[in-house]
């Protein structure tokens, strides 16, 4: 063989294996969690379940009962991003809920919640942020896509200064840590990761004008790709860094929006909103909300 022959053999064999590297490190850096490992299915008997080795997890409800799950793990700031494909059809009465809450009467608690609607007509996406047992925050939002044909990312980012939700990683609601004006913010008490597919036709379509029609029943949801890169309470009462995806990092702990960022939630806000707290002076008779009055989303 000669010594041309044999360095290009070399090069070849050089370019396969750093291919070979680049595919592998590929796989691993969009790798998210099993959902065996990280959420136990907490109610609805049979109508939750965890398929395709742990990689899918689905929730049903039908006029018996709806069901649920929720992280083993508790967090203390970090983003957690979950896919979630939504009840398609006629999901009006229905609830799809994704949100993260501590315990007890005063818990803390960051929500999406996604109220079903006729055949045809949008979901709507409700958002709340509890602090020290206190909600009321609701802001509700249009989505800008039919959130029942494909999967879609669900985000929360929580650090000490703010939460940010967004919706395939375009911001839609930051609610900032005010609490040098008084505002109690989340940032005592960890928090698990829940979600549950239930029945509330009672208020969540057209304030419960329309009802579940059980005839469309099971309605389902389903879910992959979580990935969480977060600080996990322990039981020695601290927090132990963990990602589920390998390359971890810790931009989320002072993360904010970039003029981009203002610009997409601006968009957001002015396009899709539909209902906010901050605007409603009929609820608020006394006068809004202290934070209603710094709550820009800058």
């Amino acid at each position: 063989m000669s010594t041309t022959t044999s360095s290009s053999l070399q090069v070849s064999l050089l370019l396969s294996l750093l291919l070979s590297l680049f595919i592998l490190t590929s796989l691993v850096a969009v790798s998210a969690g099993n959902f065996y490992q990280d959420f136990d299915i907490t109610w609805g008997d049979n109508r939750a379940k965890i398929l395709n080795g742990g990689n899918l997890l689905t929730l049903s409800l039908d006029k018996i009962s709806g069901s649920g799950f929720q992280s083993k793990n508790e967090y203390l700031f970090g983003r957690i991003d979950m896919q979630i494909k939504l009840v398609a059809g006629n999901s009006a009465g229905t609830v799809t809920a994704y949100y993260l809450s501590s315990q007890g009467p005063t818990h803390d608690e960051i929500d999406f919640e996604f109220l079903g609607n006729v055949s045809g007509d949008p979901y709507i996406l409700h958002t709340n942020v509890f602090s020290q047992g206190k909600g009321n925050r609701e802001q509700q939002f249009y989505l800008w896509f039919d959130p029942t044909m494909a999967f879609h990312t669900y985000s929360i980012v929580w650090n000490t200064q703010r939460i940010i939700f967004l919706v395939d990683n375009i911001p839609i609601r930051v609610f900032n840590n005010l609490e040098s004006i008084g505002i109690p913010f989340p940032k005592g008490q960890p928090m698990k990761i829940y979600s549950s597919l239930w029945n509330a036709d009672d208020w969540a379509t057209r304030g419960g004008l329309v009802k579940t029609d059980w005839t469309k029943a099971p309605f389902t949801a389903s879910y992959r790709n979580f990935k969480a890169n977060a600080c996990v309470w322990t039981s020695e009462s601290s927090c132990v860094s963990l990602s589920t995806n390998s390359l971890q990092t810790s931009e989320w702990q002072n993360q904010a929006l970039n003029a981009a960022e203002r610009n997409r939630i601006r968009w957001v806000q002015q396009k899709y909103m539909v209902y906010n707290y901050c605007g409603d002076f009929k609820r608020f008779p006394q006068g809004l909300p202290a934070e209603c009055k710094r709550s820009r989303f800058l």
